[in-house]
């Protein structure tokens, strides 16, 4: 094999590994053996594992943040964003079920930090700027978009984590599923939302008995 060739194939067998047993569980010797290859040979071309995991990583981020924004700079109707965005991750769960484990599995998304996790929050940072928008066009607060942002992003990564080892239903349902509870819960958002209590009143009132803001069925 060539220099690139050996260091594609690390690659390769490195985030098969990963995926399988984790960064913690995953050592040289083993992908030197799967590779077959001496260990040294790891270490010439990249230090060791962490250098093999670092560069697997950087890949699978990219790839997924190419897929992530691209759903959402394509622009038209909110609701079709919420739709494609829910899709490319599918898609890449699907695609590149190993690289998505690996991205889950070392950094999940309920962590403050790490690369999936990272990765979400700039997702929701773009999303942030698509609701505050719509917010101001419907009379909501729209200082409060960062929030429901966060709510929106995290639904579609936790149900993401949820379908790569279920897979079903197929991938169009889930996306379906999900635009059906984001976007349907959007437009119906309260002006002045507040949690009812037992003994409580207030704008949330309607909400619980089944009306909306307006009156009408929710």
């Amino acid at each position: 094999m060539t220099g690139s060739q050996r260091r594609a194939q690390l690659l390769d067998v490195g985030r098969t590994l990963f995926a399988e047993k984790g960064f913690e569980g995953t050592s040289v010797e083993e992908i030197a053996a799967r590779a077959q290859v001496s260990k040294p040979v790891v270490y010439e071309h990249f230090g060791g594992k962490e250098g093999v995991y670092a560069v697997v990583v950087d890949r699978e981020v990219q790839a997924l943040t190419a897929a992530l924004t691209g759903a959402l700079e394509a622009g038209g109707h909110p609701q079709v964003l919420v739709e494609r965005t829910a899709l490319a991750l599918l898609d890449y769960i699907e695609s590149s079920t190993d690289g998505f484990r690996i991205l889950v599995r070392d950094s999940p998304v309920a962590q403050t930090t790490g690369t999936f996790s990272s990765l979400i929050g700039d997702v929701a940072m773009q999303v942030e700027h698509l609701l505050a928008d719509q917010f101001t066009r419907r009379g909501l607060d729209p200082r409060t978009a960062p929030i429901y942002a966060q709510m929106l992003v995290g639904m579609v990564a936790l149900t993401g984590q949820y379908w790569l080892d279920a897979r079903h239903p197929d991938k169009t349902s889930v996306a379906a599923h999900l635009v059906n509870l984001a976007w349907y819960g959007l437009s119906g958002l309260q002006h002045s939302p507040a949690l009812r209590g037992p003994g409580e009143t207030g704008p949330g009132t309607a909400a619980q008995h089944g009306t909306g803001e307006r009156g009408t069925p929710a």
